[in-house]
Order: structure tokens, then C-alpha cells, then sequence
């Protein structure tokens, strides 16, 4: 509802409501073929494909870090209605970061929908997902170069 301070409407000229807010949900995500329990894992929830699958400069993206020893289940609650992609990278030697070598990532990383991947990382089209009114999970597995 758009408000204009310092006018006034009629009964006739004010907006009718267009029904009940949509509520925030869950996302659960299972995360499979951790290959380790060391250090930590980040997670990326992003609705702009700009900053996918790095959304260090996201203001607007969630962002998690979660205990390799406690990520099997992801739960990330107060999520809006909307389309989104999660990217995660296996932060093993929990420095904040994806850890590179000759180009290549050196720890392990996964994105929502498991999309093939090719030359560098997937686009935000291959990974996205639509949330509605109802929690939704989805499963994610963890890969793995070096």
C-alpha cells in the first residue's frame, strides 16, 4: 500500500486491502557427501542473480555459517515468498572463504538443485527455486576438485 503523507481520500477513493500478507516459511535443506566434519559451512540464500553464486556483496542475501558436525540438516526460517538459489562452500579450514588453487576450488561447494556444472560455477537460472505460502526442503550435495 503506497501512503501520501498530507493528502486525504474518501471513503469512495481509499485503497481496498488485496488480501493477507504472505508469511515468511522455512527452507530445509539436506546437505549429502560432506567429506568431512572439519570446520564450518557457509550458506548463500540470494535472490539477485548478480551476486550469485558470490554474494559477499549482497546486502540483501542471507547469509549462514554453520558447523560442518552439525551440517546434515539446514533449517533457514523467515524466508519471504520469492525466487532464490543457495549456494554452500565446505569452509574446512574455516577462514571465511573459498580456498583456490591454479583456479580450482580446494574445498568443497554445492548449489541448490544440483545443477551440472561446467566451466566455473552455475548460473543463478540453473540453481533457483521458487518459494510459495508452505516450508519447502531440498537437497543439496556437496562436490568436491582437489
Amino acid at each position: 500500500m503506497t501512503v501520501m503523507l498530507g493528502a486525504s481520500a474518501s471513503a469512495a477513493e481509499a485503497p481496498t486491502a488485496a488480501g493477507p500478507a504472505a508469511s515468511p516459511v522455512s527452507i530445509a535443506l539436506a546437505v549429502s557427501n560432506l567429506r568431512s566434519t572439519k570446520g564450518d559451512v557457509l550458506v548463500c540464500l540470494s535472490s539477485n542473480p548478480k551476486y550469485f553464486p558470490d554474494c559477499r556483496k549482497d546486502n540483501k542475501a542471507r547469509k549462514l555459517k554453520i558447523a560442518a558436525t552439525d551440517a546434515e540438516n539446514i533449517e533457514i526460517a523467515g524466508v519471504a515468498p520469492g525466487t532464490y538459489a543457495v549456494a554452500l562452500i565446505h569452509d574446512e579450514n574455516a577462514n571465511g572463504k573459498m580456498d583456490m588453487r591454479l583456479f580450482l576450488p580446494r574445498e568443497g561447494f554445492g548449489f541448490s538443485r544440483n545443477p551440472k556444472l561446467g566451466l566455473g560455477p552455475p548460473k543463478f537460472k540453473s540453481a533457483q527455486f521458487t518459494v510459495g505460502a508452505d516450508d519447502a526442503s531440498y537437497s543439496v550435495r556437496m562436490k568436491y576438485i582437489l
